[in-house]
């Protein structure tokens, strides 16, 4: 899932190589896909993609096909196909399949499938129903969706997510090779699920936070079968954990309301915890050089940037923690890790900050990307550019750097929660109705 054979991203220090994971089975290839939904590298960049700068309804649009239902699963490439995630309502008196239903009092019986496209032509090449339910709870009002958390795979599996309607593993043709169930999460205010696992060689890490007994679990990939399970004292987060390598340890990154901590892969043991960010963590944690970066923005401000070099037990207030932050943080969209410097949006805003990685010292504060108020996709960067897809349908690609310079804007007939994936030279974009490829 990560980048070339056996590692992603090295960076000499004192203690040794420090590298992202990669599943085994994906050592070939994974770094030119877009294996989940942040990337060959877990922070939303591709060191092989080269998208295009500019787009439009009538440029630059390679196809456009409309996906059944509603989700904000970011779409996942690999090889020649694209897989994405959506939850259909059954009856043929729904009304609007692609709007929101969140709220309604009778939810309806949805199907939850997995779509298979081909990368060059956008048509389905297999589709699987994993299931057909009622969704047990209602989901926010106007964002929430039944097919919120991404697939993911490693060019053997391809995992689907569907929280508590299950999780569905298929091979690469679409035949079911396991199942599980770990029952029904209930969030608070109904706000909805939404949260990815995170695949690392032969396991899937899975966390599981909610209103009523949360945990983090490791499945093994080919079977379902469950490795271990560790009890969290957290309510609900949605942010995916980040797989780190660091010697002959693999750490699990986890961020929580109470504690950040880091587990160990091999058998769900702290390694390292700290004081933990605001309410509602969402935004998945990145890794660039040596450092995490952890972040939350609901009912407060908090980013941490974690040395992973001698993180050890307990690390709150020690050298381990190298900067903090307390303002200007997202509540949704996850930070971007990019040639040393880190990006991130001001709650759910077009509002763009950006900091030295090691740092934190500001390089610009809220710059105000017009065209692009509202943003909710995570940013990813490819070919010196960073890709920021706005709600309302607009592209802002932004120039990397110490400057804030907006390279263009690209508008779509579309709106976006979903990331896009960056393959090859083309973007992939998920919207509430259509699913696009874009290339030169």
């Amino acid at each position: 899932m990560r980048r070339m054979p056996r590692i992603l991203t090295a960076a000499a220090c004192s203690a040794g190589l420090l590298a992202l994971a990669v599943p085994l089975t994906a050592q070939k290839g994974a770094e030119q896909f877009w294996p989940q939904w942040r990337g060959p590298q877990m922070s939303g960049v591709s060191a092989t993609a080269t998208p295009p700068t500019a787009w439009s309804e009538s440029k630059n649009i390679r196809w456009k096909v409309e996906i059944p239902g509603r989700g904000s699963a970011s779409p996942i490439v690999w090889g020649d196909r694209v897989y994405v995630l959506t939850a259909v309502p059954v009856a043929k008196d729904a009304g609007d399949a692609h709007a929101p239903r969140g709220g309604l009092p009778v939810r309806g019986v949805h199907r939850f499938a997995l779509l298979a496209l081909d990368r060059k032509t956008g048509k389905v090449v297999w589709e699987q129903t994993a299931r057909e339910a009622e969704p047990h709870e209602a989901s926010h009002n106007d964002n929430g969706t039944w097919a919120s958390s991404s697939a993911l795979t490693d060019g053997e599996h391809i995992i689907a997510p569907f929280e508590s309607q299950g999780i569905y593993a298929y091979d690469m043709n679409g035949k079911l090779v396991w199942q599980k169930d770990l029952g029904d999460k209930f969030m608070r205010n109904t706000f909805g699920e939404g949260s990815t696992p995170a695949l690392h060689k032969d396991r899937l890490f899975y966390v599981w936070d909610h209103q009523k007994g949360s945990f983090i679990v490791a499945l093994n990939k080919r079977t379902g079968e469950e490795l271990w399970r560790v009890q969290r004292d957290e309510i609900d987060t949605w942010a995916t954990p980040l797989v780190v390598e660091q010697g002959s340890t693999t750490h699990v990154i986890v961020p929580g309301m109470n504690r950040v901590r880091s587990y160990d892969a091999a058998d769900g043991k702290i390694l390292w915890e700290t004081a933990g960010l605001t309410m509602n963590p969402i935004p998945s944690p990145v890794f660039e050089d040596g450092f995490v970066f952890l972040t939350s923005g609901f009912r407060g401000n908090s980013f941490k940037a974690i040395k992973l070099d001698g993180a050890k037990g307990d690390i709150t207030n020690t050298p381990a923690v190298a900067w903090t932050m307390d303002r200007d943080t997202p509540y949704v969209p996850s930070p971007l890790a990019y040639q040393g410097i880190v990006y991130f949006l001001k709650t759910n805003n077009g509002l763009l900050t950006a900091v030295d990685a090691k740092t934190g010292k500001p390089h610009y504060q809220v710059q105000r990307i017009e065209g692009v108020p509202n943003v909710f996709a995570s940013p990813v960067a490819a070919a010196g550019k960073i890709f920021i897809v706005g709600r309302e349908g607009t592209t802002a690609v932004i120039k990397p750097g110490a400057s804030f310079e907006v390279l263009s804007t690209n508008v779509l007939d579309d709106h976006f929660d979903a990331s896009p994936a960056l393959v090859g030279g083309e973007i992939y974009l998920r919207g509430v109705k259509y699913l696009y490829s874009i290339g030169n």
